[in-house]
């Protein structure tokens, strides 16, 4: 099957892959994996609000800025639309971000497109899960 023809649940099949795969490869600290699935536009949003390249966030991968010690990463929805899939869901972890010990709830969206039939991260988003809801 080709990827121009893979139905709507194969795709996001495929697309759960490819967020397991990415969470697996920073918590790992395999900078390399993390670049393949990634878009070499990508735009990564922090819960701080910061947004990195793919450069700039490989960087602080690379240096220890961030180091990440736990992820979870519960999908409630996925869109698919021609070349794009949107990712719903939520990033609880336990990182290491300059130095400070943390532990992150955030609701997040993720954005995958289909370039020569390859799917890449384009884009992510958390935003800080109020206390009330953690």
């Amino acid at each position: 099957m080709t990827a121009d023809s893979m139905s709507t649940t194969d795709v996001e099949a495929t697309i759960r892959v490819l967020e397991d795969a990415r969470y697996a490869a920073v918590i790992a600290g395999d900078i390399d994996a993390f670049t393949e699935l990634a878009h070499p536009d990508l735009a990564y949003t922090h819960s701080n609000a910061q947004v990195d390249t793919l450069d700039s966030y490989r960087d602080k991968l690379r240096t220890g800025f961030y180091v990440y010690h736990r992820i979870d990463h519960p999908v409630d929805r996925i869109i698919v639309t021609g070349d794009a899939a949107v990712v719903i869901g939520e990033m609880h972890a336990d990182i290491t971000a300059g130095g400070v010990r943390k532990t992150l709830a955030n609701r997040c969206m993720a954005v995958w497109v289909r370039e020569n039939g390859t799917w890449l991260l384009l884009g992510y988003q958390p935003t800080v899960l109020p206390e009330e809801v953690r």
